[in-house]
């Protein structure tokens, strides 16, 4: 028997992403919000609210307050979306002993892939190739031997070990460093995670990062929906998503996306996760060296742009795979999967302004204007409007543009996504949007001869204002 009520525990864009989800599906969902949330657009958007004690952040880390709303609102089932409390095993195990579904993977797999050392030499054990590096949680003189085992040829990076989305993670390319490399991603990584732990592995310093997105029924069968490419990112944190990757060999697509297939099968992955990836760019045109990073067992924030390309609503998925339906009978088994069409790219739009050496200067207040873009395979996911007061709580995140273009042709896409920038309307605040817009015009992207520190390395040039800037044709 299907969910008949879904508690969705999140806030913003995904909870009302995974709100029309649910009612596409004939379920009633239900919002949470904190205190300091009591004016947030999810929180009308959904069929029922249910408020949360306190504010900001740890309202919605709280597993019993969370428990009990679903419990309140006779929900059978509690989608966490993203960040908070999606990839947290103990919430996962406090649900099923209350009776209520969590819509995710189970937990043992939170458990193996919330531990990255564990997901590395999981990875390891099935021939997956991974770099040089310690699987398990080390100390700072560990840290240190590591890297002088490295005899100069590479770098290293420190990254948490319960961590996820750049937070807690540095690249350290001088001895001197180390220490205070280390120390800052420890303080970060309990700020972020609640676990300071942290795991070191060689730095590949010229990448591109790949991902695979994987779906497993509960009876043991695994499907995937195509690769995306993630590599514009700034300090490790992504900034646009584009599916297919461009420019890619289809002999490495193709051992990529078995890489994340044998892993995925060798545990037998229940529900959706996306199998992370680096890829040399000496040979992302034309040879196999890639490495596995990391499997985000969660809903991405960049599931759209697989959305837009295979026609696939992943998050309906989500709940149907945890309902117990099978591949066959969502129309997922292998025939049913189409080929990418096309490309989709998302740009996200955050409150703030990067300034040209790097830095960010946060931005918030009361938006006097919010339009958003439309047209032809224009999709925006935010939770704005005019006359709402962003709260300095949260992640920074205000929208997703996601565009699509069916032809074969990367600008295409690209010179869609432009004139969706250009037609976004935001008063009030200040966004990124000038920056994007700069990436999204750069040669190299177009060209698509970039890789992960392509932002950090440029950031002067893409952090101009240049108020004339629009789509160049």
């Amino acid at each position: 028997m299907g969910f008949q009520s879904i508690l969705v525990a999140n806030r913003g864009e995904i909870a009302i992403r995974i709100m029309r989800a649910a009612n596409d599906l004939g379920i009633n969902a239900v919002a949470v919000y904190s205190k300091d949330d009591s004016q947030a657009l999810h929180r009308t958007v959904a069929d029922q609210a249910v408020a949360l004690k306190g504010r900001g952040v740890p309202a919605y880390l709280n597993m019993d307050g969370i428990i009990e709303a679903a419990q309140e609102s006779n929900c059978d089932a509690i989608h966490p979306g993203y960040g908070f409390l999606a990839e947290n095993a103990a919430f996962a195990r406090k649900c099923a002993e209350n009776g209520i579904a969590f819509i995710g993977p189970d937990v043992e797999h939170l458990e193996l892939f919330g531990d990255k050392g564990r997901a590395r030499a999981a990875a390891a054990n099935v021939d997956v190739p991974i770099l040089k590096g310690i699987d398990r949680s080390v100390s700072l003189e560990e840290a240190q031997e590591f890297y002088a085992s490295l005899d100069g040829k590479s770098g290293m990076m420190i990254k948490a070990v319960a961590g996820g989305g750049g937070r807690g993670t540095r690249a350290v390319t001088n001895e001197a460093d180390i220490e205070d490399a280390y120390n800052r991603c420890r303080s970060e990584a309990n700020i972020a995670f609640g676990s300071g732990e942290l795991y070191v592995e060689e730095f590949l310093e010229r990448a591109r990062h790949i991902e695979v997105q994987i779906l497993g029924d509960k009876s043991g069968n695994i499907v995937h929906l195509g690769e995306r490419e993630c590599s514009i990112q700034r300090r490790y944190q992504k900034i646009v998503e584009i599916a297919p990757a461009p420019n890619l060999s289809e002999t490495l697509r193709a051992n990529i996306i078995y890489a994340a297939l044998s892993l995925a099968k060798s545990v037998n992955y229940t529900n959706l996760g996306t199998f992370e990836f680096l890829v040399s760019v000496k040979t992302a045109y034309e040879g196999d060296s890639f490495f596995f990073i990391e499997t985000n067992a969660r809903l991405q924030v960049e599931h759209t742009v697989t959305e837009a390309v295979t026609g696939v609503d992943i998050v309906q998925a989500q709940i149907q795979l945890s309902e117990g339906s099978s591949f066959t009978d969502i129309g997922l088994d292998g025939p049913n999967i189409s080929a990418p069409r096309g490309f989709a790219i998302q740009t996200r739009i955050n409150m703030e302004t990067l300034m040209e050496d790097g830095t960010v200067k946060p931005s918030g207040g009361t938006l006097r204007s919010y339009e958003v873009p439309n047209g032809p395979g224009v999709r925006t996911d935010g939770f704005g409007y005019a006359g709402y007061t962003t709260s300095p709580s949260y992640d920074s995140l205000l929208a997703k543009v996601i565009v699509h273009s069916p032809s074969p042709k990367f600008e295409s896409a690209v010179r869609r996504s432009l004139r969706a920038l250009s037609e976004f309307r935001i008063e009030g605040i200040s966004a990124n949007i000038p920056f994007l817009t700069n990436v999204l015009n750069h040669p190299d992207f177009i060209n698509w001869s970039v890789h992960t520190r392509w932002v950090d390395e440029n950031v002067a040039t893409l952090a101009k204002v240049d108020s004339s800037a629009g789509p160049k044709r």
